[in-house]
């Protein structure tokens, strides 16, 4: 049986790079912040149109040092997503700030500057949108919204490496753009590892100084900082891997275009491409928990006897199988046919319980999509083949319901 995985982590094309960038720092014998980290940091902002990237330990860790270094701290409201890894809030919530859920727009699936605009309070200090799944959120409205309340703006694109909004690549639009290279990301590391990308030179040097311990210089530590380094075998791999990154892009860019030819007619939604600098880090799809054609408003209201309102106070009209999970059930039919599937993300974060004592808000579109989305493979060593095998298992599962 042919088996598609939902990603391949072991070094391909790139092995012999990959093992001559690892002999090199063993060779050297320098291991933290040394001219790996440095090379990295030039080769990696040059990538992604920044003046400066500083390496760090996580993209957590790269959103909690630009918030940080921000002066962003307790006292202070971030607004951001309720749809994301929890990583984007426990990073908020790190520097002692609230992070505070704006719903997401049922259609693009990122932050709605709409929900930003009815979240703002006289504590808000900052924006935090999330690119999610690869796809820019819509950034023309968020900065506008910073601007007119004087915010920042600080981009998470930890699944979003080259990906641009309205032509201008993320990370570079607001203050900051955090990164992650977690081994499953666009650009991974054998490892964990982050950067910070902007165009602000002092905000740079002082994310420099925080993530070595807020040391100037050798054992001088001139404010709190912590320890959140690259090391150099991950700087010295993502070096390897960095010059593969454009073409493995426009690898994810065509199997997309062929998943979503593919699923046309398919009974699962695929949510759109709306912008051209989609890089596809995730491909995902909805499975719909109510009948096809009946549309999720901006909120969803509770009538007198628990049923889920749509617009005008109307009931939603729900499947006549609404004791069955039809995403569950879609799982485990494509896992027969050898396709291994996740759901980036079954809870929204709000729902999650390490934000209780946040006092989040009900973010009802988040919910909703939550229990829909279904991530389907998609990595550069996938053929299209594979591509029409998994879409083809999707059309006789759901033939089947």
């Amino acid at each position: 049986m042919l088996r598609i995985p939902f990603v391949s982590l072991a070094p391909a094309e790139d092995a012999a790079a990959t093992r001559a960038a690892i002999d090199r720092v063993i060779a050297r014998g320098w291991f933290v912040l040394g001219p790996e980290v440095d090379g990295f940091e030039t080769e990696f902002a040059a990538a992604m149109g920044a003046s400066c990237a500083v390496g760090v330990g996580s993209g957590t860790d790269a959103i909690a040092l630009i918030l940080r270094a921000l002066g962003i701290g307790p006292g202070d409201e971030v607004i951001t997503t309720p749809l994301s890894a929890a990583y984007t809030a426990l990073a908020v919530m790190t520097t002692g700030a609230r992070p505070v859920f704006a719903d997401i727009d049922p259609t693009r699936l990122t932050i709605d500057p709409q929900q930003i605009a009815s979240a703002i309070g006289p504590r808000t200090r900052a924006i935090l949108p999330v690119h999610l799944y690869g796809q820019a959120a819509e950034m023309a409205s968020i900065e506008g919204l910073a601007f007119r309340h004087n915010l920042a703006v600080v981009e998470d694109c930890c699944q979003a490496h080259l990906a641009t909004a309205g032509g201008r690549p993320v990370g570079t639009i607001g203050v900051a753009g955090a990164f992650s290279f977690y081994p499953t990301k666009n650009l991974g590391a054998l490892g964990d590892g982050g950067a910070v990308v902007t165009n602000d030179r002092a905000l740079a040097e002082r994310i420099r100084r925080l993530r070595n311990g807020g040391q100037t210089d050798r054992c001088h530590h001139v404010e709190v900082g912590i320890n959140s380094r690259l090391d150099e075998m991950q700087a010295a791999i993502l070096r390897a891997r960095l010059p593969l990154l454009r073409d493995r892009t426009r690898r994810r860019r065509v199997l997309a275009a062929r998943y979503r030819a593919a699923l046309s007619g398919a009974p699962v939604d695929v949510p759109p491409e709306l912008d051209a600098g989609h890089v596809y880090h995730l491909f995902v799809v909805r499975v719909p928990s109510v009948v096809p054609g009946a549309r999720l408003p901006p909120s969803r209201e509770a009538s007198a006897d628990g049923r889920s309102l749509g617009g005008g106070g109307q009931p939603y009209q729900t499947s006549q199988k609404t004791d069955r999970d039809a995403r569950s059930e879609l799982q485990a039919h494509l896992a027969t046919d050898g396709v291994e599937t996740l759901i980036h993300y079954p809870i929204p974060i709000p729902r999650q319980p390490a934000f209780a004592a946040t006092d989040p808000a009900e973010c009802p579109v988040a919910s909703h999509v939550c229990d829909e989305i279904l991530s389907l493979p998609l990595h550069p060593g996938m053929t299209d083949d594979d591509v029409d095998h998994v879409a083809a298992a999707i059309s006789s599962a759901c033939a089947r319901a």
